[in-house]
């Protein structure tokens, strides 16, 4: 999927801001007033609110229109050059309203610290002229999306009238609708594919709690009847549910992160779910990339893109699991999953042995391997190699056994069997990028480290334990 994100077009309409971060140090309180003195460090303006959405959905591969308001002022100057990083985003549809200013919020910051904030925003609604306008860039966005995204955040811009028919539009040409609220109840949305409250929005809308993955089955399942589509809750550390017409219910756990940030983490939240679905997958993948993407985002400081790459490591960890599990795979799987870690940067190791009765001298040499790279494959011998050269009493565990115990091992992510004498052909398969075996052997009688260096690999001699080893366990016990 993550190589298709490149194809997906998305239009993104609503209220267009300015983020600015004013930051510095404060060590002193002012002698005027009980207020900090701040000393003066820097000034950074990023992309906020809908803004922020298309340099999220920009950032991880998609084609992006933007449509909002900005004023004539210098505000929608500064958004535009922000965005200029962003050439994915067509900045053409943006409607000019002369009569409003470009919405800016300015963040005062010590450290990691917000001071205060302060809004320049015009209370009043958009004139006609301008609302028109809106609605017709808006419908020749939807001509070419496959997904729009309705970002609400209250500034007037998605108005009933904008709202109503701008659905319409996406409904006639069958283009999906997402819409993150922020409006009391969401009958206004009616017609949308699904909408993505937060706990706040949902309790506000329907007046029920979601402490509880019950509780929020309920809410999501009130908000739902008031708009008639499907609803994704973002949870903060209790993850996202997701609730469907259909009565069908997916919770995804958060992932375990430390929270610098939460400004701006729903914009990256409607963002990756937007430019998933754009490329044709389904919801429920859709949601658990949205929920990677989200755990990126609150790491930040800030309102923050989370890039198509940062993504693509997060959701690599994420399969981890289901890779590690003690995965023991065919070689020909293996050989794939291996070329897919490399093409996303990982470095591969590898390493065999029979492993027959797990000693702490394995254990070394399984660590000292992981630490060569980022992924470890474990070579192990089927019961015919062992008996071969450890003779017919041997193994003591049979292969299915030893590739269990193996794959439990956190250090490891990926187990094969091979029935040669040597791995060779394993490793001319595998292609790794590190070889490691124990110091005990010399560099000139490790099978398959020629070719591995002759790709451009390394070998490693790691040191091992010496008196470890299972003939010597063997020999013990029976004695």
């Amino acid at each position: 999927m993550l190589d298709e994100l490149h194809s997906g077009r998305v239009a993104v309409i609503g209220d267009v801001m300015v983020d600015r971060y004013i930051t510095g140090s404060v060590s002193r309180i002012s002698p005027e007033a009980p207020v900090p003195v701040l000393l003066h460090g820097d000034v950074r303006i990023v992309a906020g609110g809908a803004a922020n959405v298309a340099a999220n959905a920009a950032a991880l591969g998609a084609d992006v229109t933007l449509i909002g308001y900005v004023g004539a002022d210098t505000e929608a100057d500064e958004l535009r050059s922000a965005l200029g990083s962003h050439p994915a985003i067509d900045l053409g549809y943006l409607v000019i309203d002369a009569a409003r200013p470009t919405v800016t919020k300015t963040r005062v910051m010590s450290g990691r610290q917000q001071i205060v904030r302060i809004d320049a925003e015009s209370p009043g609604a958009p004139g006609a002229e301008a609302e028109a306008a809106l609605i017709a860039s808006g419908k020749r966005a939807i001509a070419g999306a496959d997904v729009v995204v309705l970002s609400d955040y209250a500034k007037g811009v998605l108005s009933d009238s904008v709202v109503t028919a701008l659905i319409a539009e996406a409904q006639l040409r069958g283009v999906p609708v997402i819409v993150d609220p922020k409006r009391r109840t969401f009958e206004a949305y009616r017609g949308a594919t699904i909408v993505t409250p937060n706990r706040k929005e949902l309790f506000e809308a329907t007046g029920l709690a979601d402490d509880t993955d019950d509780q929020a089955v309920r809410a999501a399942a009130e908000a739902g009847r008031q708009f008639g589509g499907d609803v994704l809750v973002t949870r903060a550390e209790k993850g996202m549910t997701l609730w469907r017409q259909d009565g069908s219910v997916t919770h995804v756990a958060a992932e375990a992160r430390e929270v610098f940030d939460v400004s701006g983490a729903g914009d990256t939240v409607v963002a990756a779910l937007a430019v998933a679905l754009a490329v044709g997958q389904p919801l429920e993948a859709s949601v658990i990339t949205a929920n990677a993407a989200a755990a990126i985002a609150v790491s930040k400081l800030g309102t923050a893109v989370v890039t198509r790459a940062e993504l693509t490591a997060a959701l690599d960890r994420a399969s981890h699991a289901e890779d590690h599990a003690g995965a023991l795979v065919a070689l020909e799987d293996a050989a794939k999953i291996v070329a897919r870690w490399q093409a996303r940067g990982s470095r591969v190791v590898f390493t065999n042995g029979c492993f027959d009765l797990l000693h702490p001298g394995h254990i070394a040499l399984i660590e000292a391997a992981a630490r060569e790279g980022d992924r470890l494959v474990v070579g192990l011998n089927t019961d015919a190699s062992v008996q071969r050269l450890k003779g017919p009493t041997r193994p003591l565990q049979d292969e299915q056994a030893r590739a269990r115990v193996m794959g439990a091992l956190r250090a490891v992510d990926l187990v094969v069997l091979f029935g040669e004498d040597t791995p060779l052909e394993t490793i001319q398969a595998l292609k790794p990028d590190v070889l490691v075996k124990g110091a005990d052997y010399r560099e000139d009688q490790v099978v398959g480290a020629d070719f591995v260096k002759a790709h451009g690999g390394r070998l490693v001699l790691a040191n091992i334990i010496p008196g470890r080893s299972t003939s010597a366990l063997v020999a013990a016990a029976r004695s």
